[in-house]
């Protein structure tokens, strides 16, 4: 299938890019911010999610490329986070370092912790290295200790740096400071079942099941095939946007959690949501050119007409999902139309990689190439789930 071939190809094209244009020679580990114009800022500080996500890309496609150069740069991405990021006075993650690796913004954001998680067990899963499982362990014993929520269940946002609560939980200024996301439980419940394949625990198997029942509970919303996005401790709802990405990255993730810990139960609820949600999902597909949405205000009915790289990323796997569970080649036709769309107007030509997205006038979004959430993870994992699955 000319697709597959395609994704291959990809691949190894963003893999070069990260390599040969974000590693730090100046200051160790990876460039803070590479912006639109392809300039490098060497003083600019470095984020966990980052990092974490490109531990996570190169060890995920190192098994697929075989180049040594990816185990390297995945192995370049433990020891930084190790070092500067581990926070070995309290067990946590720094949100944010300084260009030379000292501690800038030292929050611990869960969703943080999780993608370190996430990247730890990928990492682990390639080199064997138990001190890179031991550190994965750690993390996962430090958000069950301190973020979940025993009364209500769930878990919550943030916390200072000696795990007190913290008055901002956001992870970005457009969220709402909830203490209770979708966006946090989703990726907790990633980097678990990530963890749970190398390190398969009956405790954390149990931690695990119960947090899927708890996104199902809360999150799912069966009628409309969106996501909740925002609540209280209490699981009072703050109704905000629908986000087109969020919803098919959850459709496929949350049924391959289920399926990582095998849950008959729960790979049924999934599977389920799985194609309801794709189905949804649909409603943010511009019929001009294929491409994905970014997100749509039910309270104004009004779109945020803008078309990021990684709803594009998410869609063709949440879609090529759908189209395993159905058999209905209406889901890889939108695969099929949505990559054209990516080949057109978000693969950068010139310089490699992709860009932060178009507008509704097909001009470029002037953001990063590499920054706090500019990352070689959603596209790679793209490529490396229609690699496996095509």
């Amino acid at each position: 299938m000319a697709l597959k071939e395609d994704m291959h190809a990809e691949l190894v094209s963003i893999l070069t890019y990260w390599e040969n244009n974000a590693v730090d020679a100046v200051n160790g580990g990876f460039t803070g911010t590479i912006d639109f114009n392809e300039h490098k800022d060497y003083t600019a500080e470095k984020g966990s999610v980052l990092n974490a996500r490109i531990l996570w890309a190169f060890s995920a496609a190192y098994p697929v490329t075989k180049n040594d150069k990816h185990l390297e740069l995945a192995g370049r991405a433990y020891e930084y986070i190790a070092h500067n990021f581990y926070d070995k006075q309290h067990g946590g993650i720094f949100w944010s370092v300084n260009a030379d690796g000292s501690a800038k913004d030292t929050k611990n954001q869960i969703y943080a912790i999780a993608f370190t998680i996430y990247g730890l067990s990928e990492y682990y899963s390639v080199t064997k290295n138990a001190a890179v499982l031991a550190l994965a362990i750690s993390l996962y014993k430090k958000i069950e200790q301190h973020s979940f929520d025993p009364i209500h269940k769930g878990y919550f946002e943030a916390f200072t740096r000696d795990w007190h609560p913290i008055d901002d939980l956001r992870l970005s200024d457009k969220d709402a400071n909830e203490a209770k996301t979708m966006n946090t439980h989703l990726h907790i419940v990633e980097g678990y079942a990530n963890l749970f394949r190398v390190w398969p625990d009956a405790k954390l198997k149990t931690v695990i099941s119960e947090l899927l029942h708890t996104i199902n509970n809360h999150f799912m919303d069966a009628q409309t095939g969106h996501l909740r996005l925002f609540f209280n401790e209490e699981w009072v709802e703050k109704p905000d946007m629908v986000s087109y990405g969020h919803d098919i990255e959850a459709a496929w993730l949350l049924q391959w959690c289920a399926e990582v810990i095998q849950d008959t139960e729960l790979i049924d609820i999934y599977k389920k949501h799985a194609v309801i949600m794709a189905d949804a999902t649909f409603e943010g597909v511009d019929n001009k050119d294929g491409g994905l949405w970014y997100e749509y205000d039910p309270h104004e009915g009004r779109l945020i007409a803008e078309k990021h790289w990684w709803p594009q990323s998410e869609f063709m796997i949440g879609m090529v999902n759908a189209w395993q569970l159905t058999g209905d080649t209406k889901y890889l036709d939108a695969v099929e139309r949505n990559w054209q769309f990516v080949q057109e107007y978000i693969l950068d030509k010139q310089h490699g990689e992709w860009i932060w997205g178009i507008d509704d006038a097909y001009q470029k979004i002037p953001k990063d190439k590499a920054g706090f959430w500019k990352c070689p993870y959603h596209n790679s994992r793209a490529c490396l789930e229609l690699i496996a699955r095509l």
